[in-house]
């Protein structure tokens, strides 16, 4: 576990940007189906008081609905996830998913940038590791009800758990050495390419 503890022209543009922001009602997905996703590190944090744990890697799977004039709640279900956070410890602290499927919900679309906004949710995590164990969740209760926030770039392909927007938090610690606190904000933050890229839009 790797803790840090310690002009005109251009107005005009962002009013006309933000103003391609719109919330959507119905979607299109194609071509939909199975999916893959892979990121880089990805990083857990315990934002009270910034310690973060770098995993080297993590993994997505799931399904997209396909199609035209689809809702956006439950428009995807991820199935299966996976983290490397081996680090140089042993034992490695592990990462385990609860609560799958986790629900992908998108709410907004910028029609400018080809960007969707939304969030996994349903979504809990164990955590343990050396003299430490935690639970991650929107609640200290025994149902997964963490909510991450979320965008997916239709240029890119790429989907990215953002830090900020979600109600996650540290429950149950036990140990850590007072890197994590009992109630302290979580945030994940990741950037997944998705396998094979999708095009999604609204309407």
């Amino acid at each position: 576990m790797r803790v840090r503890m310690g002009g005109l022209a251009l107005a005009g543009a962002a009013v006309l940007a933000m103003g391609a922001v719109s919330s959507a009602t119905t979607w299109t997905v194609r071509p939909g189906g199975a999916v893959t996703a892979k990121a880089g590190i990805t990083r857990v944090k315990d934002t009270t008081t910034n310690s973060v744990l770098n995993c080297e890697s993590s993994r997505m799977s799931g399904t997209l609905k396909g199609g035209t004039g689809l809702p956006g709640t439950g428009i995807g279900a991820i199935t299966a996830a996976a983290y490397d956070c081996a680090m140089l410890i042993e034992p490695p602290f592990r990462l385990t998913p609860h609560g799958l499927p986790w629900h992908l919900n998108l709410a907004t679309y910028n029609a400018g940038t080809g960007v969707s906004r939304g969030t996994i949710s349903h979504l809990e995590l164990t955590l343990t590791g050396p003299g430490c164990s935690a639970m991650i969740n929107g609640t200290g209760g025994s149902a997964a009800a963490g909510v991450v926030a979320v965008s997916y770039a239709g240029k890119t392909g790429v989907l990215q758990i953002r830090p900020g927007g979600g109600n996650l938090h540290w429950f149950h610690v036990s140990g850590c050495a007072g890197l994590l606190g009992d109630g302290d904000p979580a945030t994940i933050s990741a950037a997944y390419p998705v396998s094979p890229k999708q095009e999604i839009t609204s309407p």
